[in-house]
């Protein structure tokens, strides 16, 4: 656990540290596009926030490489080269994508290959756990067009997720975060070295992740734009496939006593194969919202627009802060709710509490315009948004002074006696009337 974490805590810090020249660069490179319909912020921000993930990722997988124990992952297994082949051209097409903005279909080729490239040396899915059936092996046709349609379909679903400030990443780091826990639980205690590499996989994205909040977060200073996007959907996919295609359910069997038993223990992880991804469950629905809505509508599925969950949040009334940690709770109750599910799934009380906290959910949805207030001992602790706030004194009516014109010689001074402006701000009519018969 230990190197995990520390492998975590150097990608996050090789991604925060980079983060601001990597600002900086994006801002002298023009990848600052102007304010489009859909978008929600308002003033022109820099994207290209990938780039510092990309080298996060490096880092993590650098340190990695020469841990003791992490070691024998690179040495028993080519996955971690195929995971920074494919990042790297998947990368490489978003960089390009924040900058000249290409084309959806060449987007769309370019994650079919850099999935293809990942295939090509060696990860991929070999085999389907079939739930109340057993274990089903796939020709390399089958796991290749598995394999690939998960990587497209996870990286377009974190890809659609992107639209609001620190949205993508934490929903990504949640759910690499109850999918280190699986995996990690697999590897330590089933003692199933094919594990590895995905917990290790999760360990990098959740640092990739925490590393770039802190710039992120609204109002956000970089946009990780399509390069931060699809990379981190890619390496979320990565990890799924690994655990998918490597670990047999027959090892599994050894501890629960049957391939059966073993392949329903293993449902957490094997279900994304199916939606694809119980751990992203939110982002997986609003692409298929998003794709029948276009189609309904007669446009292109990568047509974008602003009908995406999130948006939906911010039009009945929920702030850009409250919509962001709403979707935080939905994606931490599907991805730790599958995990505890996958510890005990005999449990009542497991599912009673995934209940309860699906009810206070659809509470908070539809309560959009409530806002707490706290205690006047506790208002100094709080942001001002939560503090009571006193009603402003009316301001009394003040008399103002009109000017009068006055006639320079002293002879033609009229007596006034009312020049004096109302509240109004209606002069007295009677002053000037006089003065234009003392001057006529």
């Amino acid at each position: 656990m230990r190197e995990y974490l520390l492998t975590l805590c150097i990608t996050a810090a090789v991604t925060y540290l980079l983060t601001g020249p990597v600002r900086k660069f994006a801002i002298v490179a023009g990848a600052m596009p102007e304010i489009r319909a859909r978008d929600v912020h308002r003033e022109p921000t820099p994207r290209l926030g990938g780039i510092a993930m990309f080298f996060g990722l490096c880092a993590g997988l650098l340190v990695a490489d020469h841990l003791t124990n992490l070691n024998e992952v690179f040495a028993k297994s080519n996955e971690p080269r195929a995971l920074l082949s494919g990042a790297a051209l998947i990368w490489l097409i978003g960089v390009l994508d924040d900058k000249f903005e290409i084309d959806a279909l060449i987007k769309l080729g370019g994650q079919m290959i850099a999935a293809g490239v990942m295939v090509m040396q060696g990860l991929t899915i070999l085999w389907l756990p079939v739930p109340g059936f057993g274990n089903v092996a796939l020709t390399p046709w089958q796991g290749t067009l598995l394999t690939v349609a998960l990587v497209v379909i996870t990286i377009n679903a974190v890809n659609f997720v992107d639209g609001l400030d620190g949205l993508a990443a934490g929903m990504v780091c949640i759910a690499a975060a109850a999918f280190f826990l699986y995996s990690y639980r697999i590897w330590y205690s089933y003692g199933i070295e094919a594990a590895a590499p995905a917990t290790l996989f999760a360990a990098i994205l959740m640092g990739m992740c925490l590393g770039f909040l802190p710039h992120n977060m609204h109002p956000a200073r970089i946009f990780m734009g399509d390069s931060g996007s699809m990379l981190i959907g890619l390496v979320l996919a990565a990890g799924a496939i690994s655990i998918t295609g490597q670990v047999d359910p027959d090892a599994l069997a050894l501890f629960t006593g049957s391939e059966k038993a073993a392949v329903h223990q293993t449902v957490p992880v094997y279900i994304p194969l199916l939606l694809p991804l119980t751990i992203i469950a939110v982002p997986a629905a609003d692409l298929v919202l998003a794709i029948v809505r276009r189609t309904w509508r007669g446009q292109s599925p990568f047509a974008a627009d602003r009908g995406h969950l999130h948006h939906r949040l911010l039009e009945i009334g929920h702030s850009h802060s409250r919509a962001v940690l709403i979707m935080y709770f939905w994606s931490a109750l599907i991805g730790f709710g599958a995990l505890a599910y996958s510890v005990n799934s005999a449990s009542m009380w497991i599912v009673l509490g995934v209940v309860f906290l699906s009810a206070i959910g659809l509470v908070l949805l539809l309560l959009p315009r409530f806002t707490p207030r706290v205690p006047a001992w506790a208002q100094r602790f709080v942001p001002p948004r939560y503090r009571r706030r006193s009603r402003p004194a009316e301001p009394a009516a003040e008399a103002v002074e009109a000017p009068v014109c006055v006639p320079s010689s002293d002879e033609e001074r009229p007596p006034v006696t009312a020049g004096v402006t109302g509240v109004n701000g209606a002069t007295a009519i009677g002053a000037r009337s006089r003065i234009g018969k003392a001057t006529r």
